[in-house]
Order: C-alpha cells, then sequence, then structure tokens
C-alpha cells in the first residue's frame, strides 16, 4: 500500500469517524480500520501511524458540517453503515429476593434542597429494580429535622416534578412528619420493653462515659421513670438539651458511634409544615428504621457512608423482633463541573452568588434539565455506573456524549452569529441561491433557504466576533453554503472581501476556513445562557422565532441548546 493509498484510506475513514461522532475523530479506530483492510502494514506500523495521526488532526481542524459534507460528497456509502446495536446495559440481579412477597424500594429525601445528579444515583437504581421485579417504588420524604436542614415548602413539589420528568413512577409517598404519633409510639413501646431509656446527661458527661466503654446513670433507670421523663420532654418541663431518648446497644461496641445512640430529641423551633404541632422529634436511625419496616422495604439502596447507621438500625430492628431489609451500598457519586452539595446551593442563592436552584453552575436536575441534559442520558449514565460501592466522578464530557447520541438525530439545525460583524463582499457575480438543510439526515425536514441578491455586484453579511477575528487581508475564507472570498480589508466595525470563486471543491482543497454567516438585517436577537452564566449575544436565524420552549436545537459550529423563551430569544447551552 503507497503513502499515497494509506493518505487516502486515513482520510476516508478518519472523516467517517469525525462526522458520526461529534467532530472529532480518534486516532484508534482509524488506524484500526486501516490495519484490518491492509494487514501488510503491520510492519511499517509506526510509519503508518504518524501519517494516520496528521491526517486525523487536520480533519479535526475541520468545522463538523465541513465533515459531514465531505462525506456525503466522497462516501456518502458510509452513511449507510448502521453500526450494530450496543447491547442494552442492565443492573445486577438483587440479592435475596426470595425472602420477600414482593420488591419495594424507596428513595428518601430531605426536602431542604433541590434533587441534583448525586440523588439520580439512588432514584434510578430503585425505580430500575422496582420495574425489572414488578415491585413498587416509594418515595417518602424525611422531614424530620425543622431547624438544621429545614425542609423548603416548595421542594416538596419539585421532588415530586423531578421523579416525573426522569420517567420514575411512583407507587407510594409518605411524609414523616405527618407520622410523628407513630415514632412516638414506638418510642414508649421501647421505654416501657426497657430498650430505650430518657438521658438527662450533659452532651460532654455521657460522651466521657460512652468513650469509656461506661453506662451513663440514666441508664438504669426503671421503665416508669424512663416513662415519667418522657413526658416532661413532651410537655415542656424539659427544655431542648435537658433530655434524649437513647436506644441501648453494646456499650463495648468497637464503633464509639453505635453505642446507645441518640433516637429523639427536643427541638425548640417551627416546622414548615407542622408549625409548633410538635416539640420532639425522631432522629433519622429511629424514624427510618420504623419507616422500613411499616412500608415493608425489601432492598435499601443507599452510600456506603451509612454503613454506621446500618449497624445502629439493625440494634433498632433486632429489640423490636423484625428482619431487617437487604442493604445495597454505593459510592458517592461526583461531577467534575457544577456544584452538588445542597448547602453550598443553599448558601450560594441566599448570598447571591446563585441566581436559584437552576443556576447553570450547579448540578441540580433542575440545572440540568434547563440546559438541555435528557432524562434518558441520566438513567443511561447511572446504569453505566452501576450499584458498586465504590466514589466515582462523572466526566461532563462523557454525559454531553451519552446526550448528544440521544439529541443529535432530532436537534434541527439554525445558525447564531455571536458578536456579530459586518463583513461586505464585492465582486458577486450574478444571483446565489443557498440551501441550508435543517438535518443532514432528515431531507424530509426541508432546508433553510436564502437567495443573495447582490447590489452592483455587492451584498452585506454578517459573520462571528470570533470568526472576525481569525481573519487576515489576503487571507480566504468559505462562506457556509455560498461562496469563497477573499479578504481586502479589516475595519474597527467592518470587515471587507471580494468574490473568490464558488466552488466548494476548491475551497476543501485549499484548506479555506468555513465560517457560518447571515444576510445583513435578517434573523431576531437571541442570548445563549452559558455554563459559566455568562450570556452570548448575537443573531439567530429568523426560523427560531417559531420554536417551542423545551425545543432541542444545534447552533451549528456553536453546539446544542434547549430553547428557555420564545420571546425574547433565549436558549441554555448545554454542550458541543
Amino acid at each position: 500500500m503507497s503513502i499515497e493509498s494509506i493518505r487516502e484510506s486515513a482520510l476516508k475513514h478518519a472523516v467517517h469517524n469525525a462526522a458520526t461522532h461529534g467532530g472529532r475523530a480518534n486516532t484508534g479506530p482509524v488506524m484500526g480500520r486501516i490495519m484490518a483492510e491492509c494487514p501488510e502494514l503491520r510492519g511499517k506500523a509506526d510509519e503508518a501511524s504518524r501519517i494516520i495521526g496528521k491526517i486525523v488532526d487536520e480533519v479535526n481542524s475541520w468545522p463538523h458540517e465541513r465533515q459531514i459534507i465531505v462525506l456525503q460528497e466522497r462516501w456518502p456509502e458510509l452513511l449507510e453503515t448502521k453500526r450494530k446495536e450496543e447491547k442494552k446495559k442492565t443492573l445486577p440481579p438483587l440479592k435475596n429476593v426470595e425472602r420477600f412477597k414482593i420488591v419495594k424500594t424507596r428513595f428518601a429525601p430531605n426536602p431542604d434542597g433541590a434533587l441534583h445528579l448525586g440523588s439520580a444515583e439512588p432514584i434510578i437504581f430503585c425505580d430500575e429494580y422496582a420495574k425489572m421485579y414488578n415491585g413498587r417504588f416509594i418515595l417518602r420524604y424525611e422531614d424530620t429535622s425543622p431547624i438544621i436542614k429545614a425542609p423548603i415548602l416548595e421542594i416538596y413539589d419539585w421532588i415530586k416534578e423531578d421523579l416525573d420528568w426522569l420517567g420514575v413512577k411512583v407507587d407510594e409517598t409518605y411524609v414523616q412528619s405527618d407520622r410523628i404519633e407513630i415514632y412516638y409510639e414506638y418510642a414508649v413501646k421501647l421505654l416501657e420493653m426497657g430498650s430505650a431509656y430518657v438521658c438527662t446527661c450533659t452532651s460532654q458527661a455521657f460522651k466521657e462515659r460512652y468513650m469509656a466503654k461506661k453506662a451513663c446513670p440514666c441508664r438504669a433507670n426503671s421503665p416508669e421513670v424512663n416513662l415519667e421523663r418522657w413526658s416532661k420532654m413532651l410537655d415542656g418541663r424539659f427544655k431542648k438539651g435537658d433530655a434524649v431518648v437513647r436506644i441501648k446497644t453494646d456499650l463495648a461496641h468497637p464503633n464509639p458511634a453505635v453505642r446507645d445512640w441518640p433516637a429523639l430529641r427536643i427541638v425548640e423551633g417551627v416546622h414548615p409544615r407542622q408549625g409548633d404541632k410538635y416539640r420532639v422529634w425522631p432522629l433519622y436511625n429511629f424514624s427510618c428504621t420504623i419507616d422500613d419496616h411499616e412500608m415493608k422495604i425489601s432492598h435499601i439502596i443507599r452510600g456506603k457512608e451509612h454503613e454506621v447507621n446500618t449497624t445502629r438500625q439493625r440494634y433498632l430492628s433486632d429489640h423490636l423482633g423484625w428482619e431487617f431489609p437487604e442493604i445495597i451500598n454505593i459510592g458517592r457519586l461526583g461531577l467534575e463541573v457544577g456544584v452538588l452539595s445542597k448547602s453550598r446551593i443553599r448558601s450560594g442563592i441566599e448570598d447571591g452568588s446563585f441566581t436559584g436552584w437552576d443556576d447553570p453552575r450547579v448540578g441540580t436536575l433542575r440545572s440540568l434539565k434547563r440546559r438541555g441534559l435528557q432524562p434518558e442520558a441520566i438513567r443511561e449514565v447511572m446504569i453505566q455506573v452501576g450499584p458498586k460501592p465504590i466514589n466515582a466522578t462523572l466526566s461532563w464530557d462523557h454525559i454531553a456524549s451519552v446526550n448528544r447520541k440521544i439529541i443529535e438525530s432530532r436537534a434541527r439545525r439554525f445558525t447564531f452569529v455571536r458578536d456579530p460583524v459586518n463583513l461586505k463582499v464585492t465582486g458577486i457575480l450574478g444571483e446565489h441561491d443557498v440551501r441550508l438543510p435543517s438535518h443532514p439526515d432528515h431531507p424530509e425536514w426541508g432546508s433553510r433557504n436564502y437567495s443573495v441578491r447582490s447590489d452592483k455586484g455587492e451584498a452585506v453579511f454578517i459573520v462571528s466576533g470570533e470568526d472576525a477575528e481569525k481573519m487576515r487581508v489576503g487571507g480566504f475564507a468559505r462562506l457556509m453554503g455560498l461562496f469563497n472570498i477573499e479578504i481586502t480589508h479589516l475595519g474597527s466595525g467592518e470587515i471587507h472581501a471580494r468574490f473568490h470563486s464558488k466552488s466548494h471543491q476548491k475551497a476543501r482543497e485549499l484548506n479555506f476556513p468555513f465560517v457560518h454567516w447571515l444576510p445583513s438585517g435578517v434573523g431576531i436577537k437571541a442570548r445563549v445562557v452559558m455554563p459559566d452564566a455568562s450570556t452570548a449575544r448575537g443573531i439567530a436565524e429568523e426560523g427560531c422565532r417559531d420554536l417551542k420552549e423545551d425545543s432541542m436545537i444545534q447552533f451549528e459550529r456553536y453546539g446544542f441548546v434547549r430553547v428557555d423563551s420564545q420571546s425574547p430569544f433565549v436558549a441554555y447551552y448545554a454542550h458541543r
């Protein structure tokens, strides 16, 4: 195989790889295809690799639209090649399903902030398993911390909306703050059994004793004394910090956090839903254990940081003679860009750093939805991660690649000229009609048509400020789909050029940069909100005026965006 043949083959496969993978070819697959076609090159792999690398770099420097056009013109047969559909990845089967009459999973958020991408991990796992085993998905609001993690009323509805958006079917819904009387009943039962006690020691005194593996004096009190103290907690004779209900465990347990853990405490504050109706509130491990039993949860999927909580909860479950659910520990999920911490987002909103829970700089589901991330993409990414007990950080590039596969085939193409600069072209011969496809794979969607009618051989266009900065006097460019120009003058507010040639082939051969454009005076004002919350301003073509909110489109050579409002036209940037 000659060097020229290697170049030609490399160009073909690089263009195909780039055109079908969002505009960027990868050397590995290109090299693999060429070696498969010509095994005799294996002895010259280094030389072939250098040639292929240069070709791949050249193709990657082209606009994505140029890559598609070249593929359509030179190797249209490759467009007919369908990649084998990857086998759909599924979650591993649940363990010990036979223990339960029905598989019941639960997602139990604290409504103190909007759900984020990390929340989507247990949501998707619980939903997938409920569907896999014809089970039930439980939504349980854990809102029994009126002060430290105070619930926000609107978040209750937002959580339902987010689950709806993710395609989750909620079978049962519970709110823990509506179940306080149930927790009180179990508290009394445990006190009567001698499995719990009301401790009036100071926190420091109790800590010194449990660290020394010694019991506090309250532990030996009779049920009658404990029930009297419980009454004082309820009626106000005990104040905040005076008393706490503790569950008896093993005082010699190697983990001090397990030893006689607190179950209920006095909170002097107003709950957003219950007001001041209750002053004794259950702590997480108490209400969680009771609800998991009452709601017949079979499998609990939660972060591995809850391992200590699992140990605490088993003690309570054993006291009450209950079987414990199966536990699946999963790692914490991070995002390399965007803030996921609800407390950080909340404080950022309060001090004005963020515009709200859907600020593009945060990783909430509301923000990601506004940026154009599709729920199917989130589900696919989570299933790829799988229920593993290891922490993982998601790459935005990976999320974007999954999302791109979903939206690419249904996103119409439009032109957006950011920071427009006037371009005056002279020497134009005749009239020029331009037909730009609404989508390269969907000719039935029609095209965006422009007719360039020159006035005495002149016409004025707008090009983006970024493209304008790259132009040099004596240099050339191709106005995409139109003709080639030679730059003759760079002014402060306008660029002058003259008509050079019509041929697209010539532009390709001479490696002219491809520039998107609009006729001057055509289009609508548009704003694009970027991931860093900055705003790009420019002109979008007229067809954008008719787009509906939530439409996903592609601004050619710019990126995929979601239409946020129609008038004025505002879009949120998703990704390339």
